[in-house]
C-alpha cells in the first residue's frame, strides 16, 4: 500500500529529528523522559542503553509505544524483549508529526496504564520525542484519573515537562476523551477537580 503524504513526510523527517532530540537533551536542560507523577513517565524512544534504568530505577514495567514499527525497529527492545525482561508493551501505532492516537486506542492506552497504577507499576509513555503523540495520552490519563479538564490536564504535563507540544489536533482528541469521560456517572464536573491538583502535585517526580 503507498504511503500517505504525511506518512513520507515524518519517514523523511524521521532520523535528522531523532537527531535533534538527542542534541537538545546534551545542550540545554530538557530530558530525554520526565516523570508525571507515580505512575507514567513520558519521553522519548527507549533507546536500549536506557532500558536497564528504566527497569531498575523508575519500576517500569509497562510501556506505551505512540509510534509507528519503523521508529523502533533496532533502536528499541523489540515485544519479544521486552516480555522477556518482564515489561509489558502495547503498541498505538500513530503516524509522526500529524498524527494523533484514536479515540480506541487512547482508551485501550489509558486502561492499560491504569492497570498498571493499580498494582504500584511505573509505565513509560513514548514516542519519538515525548513531546506530543505521548503526551496526548499522557493527557488523557490525568483526565481520567484526576476528573481534569483537557486544559488543566496539559498545563500539568508542561510543568513536568516544559517540551510539551499539543497542537489542535492533539487537542481535539484529548477533548473528545474529556467528553466520553464525563458521560460516566463516576466522573465529577470541572469545578469539582481542582482539589485533586494538589494531590497530583504531591505525587513522586523525578
Amino acid at each position: 500500500m503507498p504511503y500517505t503524504p504525511a506518512e513520507v513526510l515524518a519517514r523523511a523527517a524521521f532520523y535528522p529529528s531523532l537527531f535533534y532530540t538527542y542534541v537538545t537533551t546534551k545542550v540545554t536542560k530538557r530530558k530525554w523522559y520526565s516523570r508525571i507523577d507515580r505512575t507514567v513517565l513520558i519521553g522519548a524512544l527507549p533507546v536500549k542503553s536506557l532500558v536497564e534504568e528504566l527497569i531498575e530505577e523508575e519500576g517500569v514495567k509497562g510501556v506505551v509505544s505512540v509510534t509507528e514499527e519503523y521508529e523502533t525497529r533496532g533502536i528499541t527492545p523489540s515485544a519479544k524483549k521486552w516480555q522477556e525482561m518482564g515489561v509489558q508493551q502495547l503498541q498505538i501505532p500513530t503516524t509522526d508529526l500529524t498524527g494523533t492516537p484514536s479515540q480506541s486506542h487512547i482508551q485501550a492506552a489509558v486502561g492499560f496504564i491504569l492497570s498498571h497504577r493499580a498494582n504500584n507499576n511505573s509505565v513509560y509513555v513514548h514516542c519519538k520525542a515525548g513531546r506530543t503523540r505521548s503526551a496526548t495520552v499522557a493527557a488523557c490519563y490525568l483526565v481520567k484519573v484526576h476528573k481534569w479538564t483537557p486544559e488543566e490536564a496539559v498545563a500539568f504535563l508542561k510543568s513536568r515537562r516544559p517540551q510539551v507540544w499539543l497542537r489542535d489536533k492533539q487537542m481535539k482528541s484529548v477533548a473528545m476523551f474529556y467528553d466520553s469521560c464525563r458521560n460516566s456517572p463516576s466522573f465529577q464536573s470541572p469545578s469539582a477537580s481542582s482539589s485533586t491538583a494538589s494531590s497530583a502535585s504531591s505525587e513522586k517526580v523525578k
